[in-house]
């Protein structure tokens, strides 16, 4: 057994026969991590807040029906995506969240890719900032703005071609920098914030 899965085990036990210290130690480490990585899901510091502070809470809460062989780290990142969720659902009620982007969401939280997520989400965000300007200007009328290409065209006083063309060009270059979950990244930065 690795020390780090003894850790794990240890710390389990410990918050399920309700040891408070043990449950400082849990919000010490992983506080700040999380609520980078709420932030980089809501874009927005108070929300993210309450998302994390709602994930220790039920990990608290349902801390005797924790698993000691599941790593935490994975139960609180799974925790507070769908704390995320359900304050989006809360917000948004009549916009329904599309079932396959959130189960492939998830299954990348589940194989302890968090942290992982949240940091492609920042490389798309960055991504997106450092395109050439006319390319990220047509992809974000594109994707923010939900304009479609004819729209853009128009707007922009350009062929559907070139649109065509720029927005073909910005998933290559953002493809390029994170692979093949671009479409799921794409949908918690645009979809779930329009």
């Amino acid at each position: 057994m690795s020390a780090s899965h003894e850790h794990n085990i240890n710390l389990i036990l410990l918050l399920q026969k309700g040891d408070e210290e043990a449950f400082t130690n849990l919000i010490n480490t992983y506080h700040k991590p999380l609520f980078i990585y709420a932030l980089n899901l809501c874009k927005d510091h108070d929300t993210a807040e309450d998302i994390v502070q709602n994930t220790f809470l039920k990990t608290w809460k349902y801390r005797k029906k924790l698993n000691p062989d599941l790593p935490i780290k994975n139960l609180l990142y799974k925790s507070t995506f769908n704390n995320f969720i359900s304050h989006y659902r809360k917000e948004k009620p009549f916009q329904s969240i599309e079932d396959t982007y959130i189960e492939a969401i998830n299954e990348t939280i589940d194989e302890d890719n968090g942290e992982m997520l949240a940091k492609k989400i920042a490389m798309v965000t960055q991504g997106i900032e450092e395109l050439p300007k006319k390319c990220k200007e047509i992809f974000l009328l594109s994707k923010q703005d939900g304009l479609t290409n004819i729209e853009i065209a128009e707007y922009l006083n350009i062929s559907v071609k070139t649109v065509e063309g720029q927005i073909t060009k910005a998933y290559r270059i953002l493809r390029d920098l994170i692979g093949s979950q671009l479409k799921e990244i794409l949908f918690i930065l645009f979809d779930i914030k329009k």
